[in-house]
């Protein structure tokens, strides 16, 4: 399939916060192999947030995988920024793990014997410059459950203390993948609010996995997924905010 509308137009001397240029993944199982991406080149403008669509076994959770540091290709580049992330040593994709990617997936992997406040703390021990747990629970707007432990909240209380948790250390970019699978629409849209704050008050770039066409409407670019490819790359005319999404 010809890919549509590649690329993303950033200011004069703005590097992407991603560029990747003929990204192929396999997986191997002893003879058989799986072609998880193709040859797939995309760039991912500065505070952008793009909406990943494609049906499962596409290549979507592959490329979020290598462009968070959580894997590597088997051929191609990635770049963040100006770093090339397939040059670096496992060690150095811990440290760029650590310094500039938050992670929020469908479920949501809290810690159950700690507090709402205490699950945020692990990562702020560890970043360089942190928002006080108080202060990321306040952006999801969870200041009044900073003591509830994981069981003593709902689903999508659950799923806004994670990203409370990844936003904590102030990420360069949030990668989200399912946020809202495993919720009802009204308690998905305030998840997907809390993603669109977080871009638009902190300049976060945001990747964002769905299986939900109309969830791509909140963000600047929908780029379709098939077959380890990229179908299509379109841009929207306009944000629409979650509130204003038909599920």
């Amino acid at each position: 399939m010809a890919d549509l509308d590649m690329g993303v137009a950033t200011p004069t001397g703005t590097l992407p916060t991603f560029r990747t240029r003929n990204l192929t993944k396999v997986y191997r199982t002893g003879d058989v192999e799986v072609h998880a991406l193709r040859g797939v080149d995309l760039d991912i403008g500065e505070s952008e947030i793009v909406a990943l669509l494609g049906p499962s076994g596409s290549g979507k959770s592959s490329l979020l995988n290598i462009i968070g540091g959580l894997d590597t290709p088997s051929d191609g580049e990635v770049f963040f920024r100006d770093l090339n992330l397939t040059t670096l040593s496992a060690a150095g994709l811990t440290r760029y793990r650590r310094d500039n990617v938050g992670f929020v997936f469908q479920f949501y992997n809290l810690i159950p014997s700690l507090t709402a406040r205490e699950n945020v703390e692990l990562v702020t021990e560890l970043a360089k410059n942190p928002m006080r747990p108080e202060e990321a629970l306040d952006l999801v707007d969870l200041s009044n459950r900073l003591d509830h432990f994981p069981a003593q909240l709902s689903g999508g209380e659950q799923q806004r203390v994670a990203i409370a948790r990844a936003v904590a250390k102030r990420p360069k970019v949030l990668l989200c993948d399912e946020p809202t699978g495993a919720l009802d629409s009204e308690t998905g849209v305030l998840v997907l609010e809390v993603i669109e704050r977080v871009n638009r008050e902190l300049g976060t770039t945001c990747a964002l996995i769905t299986h939900n066409a109309s969830i791509a409407a909140m963000g600047d670019r929908i780029v379709r997924f098939f077959d380890g490819q990229i179908a299509s790359d379109v841009r929207n005319a306009s944000r629409r905010p979650p509130r204003e999404i038909e599920w």
